[in-house]
């Protein structure tokens, strides 16, 4: 056995929860509450209420600081298209070793096991808005009952700060960090505009707790962290695309965010090797043919997964980084990130040497490659798991 399945044990699951059989990798009892109960799960699970105007087209924040959210709105999607299609161009490299850039790619088995999963969860209507769920961390049927489950944990209740990835599929996890009167902690999407930014309940103004939870609402009301800011982070929850019950691996959509936040926390020695990191997914996104020793070593293992019908820890996690590997961030990447930039001036200031960089990610056209139809072949038969639903193996 290389994991065990962890119960949720709140009294109120005992009520809210019908069982089902787990026949993934324990095949022991699961519990699986009915949907129509999950708001109230959550935030019993959680902690105290939240403040919720009787009117919800009142739910707007009266304080906070002052943006125009349909520009920035507009800047956020417009950016997302632009990395989403620069990603789509990735994966079809991906998909065809003779591609002009194909020997440049790095883990290219890794978008075979994304696209077998976004596929699955489009074809079997597990995918959720924003859809289609590809080049993004997919949000999912159940993300709800995930992130009560992930809320039960002994170690979410014990936790006072807790990170928080910023996709559609954790809202509901966020939404559990500050009803329970815990201090939230998101990085700006993709770090483009800054770094991290801290929220606590107590910040929000009447009826702004679910835009709190959003990208646009924590601009608005949270607090922006700085490098050289003291935090002690006792939680970390990232997104995935694919995870391994087995070693913990995971892979998220391909831009290699949560390893950079991961990697700047551990800098700031907000975190250590210790601290728990735990991922939401549905049930079809729990693979078993992640090979681990083809992971690299900036990739982030997680301890547990919560499913909408289980939770799981990882016994044997991978081991997981323990900072930013300088000689593996490319040029284009640093270009794109503020905060890393000074990060790595203040490092090179107080060391007096200059850290290496990594290959460029710079890749030829598409049209660069061999053949006209040679879009969307396939690498044969590695990434095409034993696990049917399990890992989406059956849309493959």
């Amino acid at each position: 056995r290389h994991m065990r399945t962890i119960f949720p044990i709140a009294p109120f699951i005992l009520f809210c929860c019908t069982a089902t059989t787990s026949t993934s990798f324990t095949g022991s009892t699961a519990f699986c509450s009915t949907p129509s109960l999950v708001g109230a799960r959550v935030s019993r699970v959680c902690g105290r209420a939240p403040r919720m105007s009787a009117d919800p087209s009142q739910e707007v924040p009266s304080g906070g600081r002052a943006i125009d959210e349909q520009a920035y709105e507009a800047d956020r999607l417009g950016k997302d298209a632009e990395a989403m299609q620069q990603m789509q161009q990735v994966m079809e490299r991906a998909a065809d070793p003779s591609a002009a850039g194909f020997d440049k790619l790095r883990n290219p088995w890794k978008w075979e096991i994304r696209k077998r999963v976004w596929d699955y969860m489009e074809t079997n209507n597990i995918a959720r808005n924003p859809r289609p769920v590809h080049h993004r961390i997919p949000n999912f049927e159940g993300a709800e009952l995930a992130a009560a489950n992930l809320c039960s944990l002994p170690e979410f209740q014990r936790a006072k700060v807790v990170k928080v990835n910023p996709d559609t599929p954790q809202k509901e996890v966020r939404f559990g960090v500050l009803t329970s009167g815990k201090k939230l902690m998101a990085p700006q999407p993709r770090l483009r505009t800054g770094f991290f930014s801290t929220l606590l309940q107590t910040d929000i103004p009447d009826g702004a707790i679910r835009e709190a939870c959003t990208s646009v609402g924590m601009a608005k009301l949270a607090t922006p962290l700085d490098l050289e800011d003291k935090i002690i982070v006792d939680l970390i929850v990232v997104g995935s695309t694919a995870v391994c019950p087995k070693t913990g691996a995971r892979i998220g959509k391909g831009e290699g965010f949560a390893e950079l936040e991961y990697g700047m926390l551990r800098w700031m020695g907000a975190i250590t090797e210790n601290t728990l990191v735990v991922t939401s997914v549905n049930d079809c996104q729990i693979v078993d043919d992640i090979p681990s020793g083809e992971l690299m070593k900036h990739d982030v293992s997680v301890d547990v997964i919560c499913t909408p019908t289980r939770i799981i820890r990882v016994e044997k996690p991978v081991p997981k980084p323990s900072g930013i590997y300088w000689d593996l961030l490319s040029p284009e990447k640093l270009s794109q990130v503020r905060v890393l930039q000074k990060l790595k001036g203040i490092i090179e200031a107080q060391t007096g040497q200059k850290l290496p960089t990594g290959p460029s990610e710079q890749l030829p056209p598409l049209a660069e490659r061999n053949g006209p139809n040679a879009r969307g072949r396939g690498r044969g038969s590695r990434g095409r798991g034993r696990g049917g639903a399990r890992g989406g193996g059956r849309g493959g």
